[in-house]
């Protein structure tokens, strides 16, 4: 399945730094060009994702907002949240949760993307991060009932931030994709923005022929150079253009 649809508002929700441009950066950059407002959240700093023991906690998070921002502008967005927590600590409790709805009730988006909370192996290479799965596990409650349901935390309501109800979900780095975005236009941006997490990330490593790899694959499917896949949950149908 593959669309033009483009949101008004949009929310990518993700463990750390860096994740996002990994996986979904296309799409980001395709609905910002578009005119959706894109909101990037950041569950956490990335605070320990480093091996260079010159480094502290304090100063690798001032590092990593740095090139997270950097890579947001590189496609096109503006809105970034840091939630702050511990890198390497998540756990999908019930007060993530609700962080997490306060968010979904201020921003209002049409669409949240995510990670697949499903996934553990990827493969015999591959063990998924345990952040990863708990950021997902919590986006995925906070999307569905918790973000709509009004009389789920009503200090948010004496806030004046009402209840809001999502049109769709999609998750990334699903194993039943069935959506299908084409990124070809904008591969390009999703490597340089990427790359802005280089010089702590992977100095030595060059990312570009895999990304490559991986989103030729997926536009293969619907017979385009590059896209990213999706497994896409319809919680409020609106009509798509």
């Amino acid at each position: 399945m593959t669309n033009q649809y483009i949101p008004e508002r949009a929310m990518f929700i993700y463990a750390h730094p860096d994740d996002i441009e990994f996986g979904v950066a296309g799409t980001a950059a395709k609905w910002a060009a578009n005119g959706c407002e894109v909101t990037y959240v950041l569950v956490t700093d990335g605070n320990i994702g480093s091996h260079d023991e010159s480094l502290t906690a304090e100063q690798l998070t001032a590092i990593r907002h740095a090139e997270q921002r950097a890579a947001a502008a590189v496609v096109g967005v503006k809105n970034v949240v840091f939630m702050g927590e511990h890198d390497g600590l998540i756990e999908p409790t019930l007060e993530l949760r609700k962080k997490i709805v306060r968010l979904i009730r201020q921003y209002k988006p049409n669409v949240v993307v995510s990670g697949d909370p499903r996934t553990t192996f990827a493969s015999e290479y591959y063990i998924n991060h345990p952040d990863h799965r708990a950021v997902a596990i919590a986006v995925l409650d906070a999307v569905f009932p918790a973000s709509e349901m009004r009389l789920l935390y009503p200090e948010f309501e004496v806030e004046g931030i009402s209840a809001h109800k999502i049109n769709y979900l999609y998750i990334s780095y699903a194993d039943d994709p069935n959506l299908y975005i084409d990124v070809t236009n904008y591969f390009d941006k999703k490597i340089e923005a990427l790359l802005q997490h280089q010089p702590s990330q992977f100095k030595d490593w060059d990312p570009r022929p895999m990304l490559a790899q991986w989103n030729s694959e997926a536009g293969s499917i619907i017979g385009v150079k590059y896209a990213e896949a999706f497994r896409k949950f319809v919680l409020q149908e609106i009509e798509e253009g």
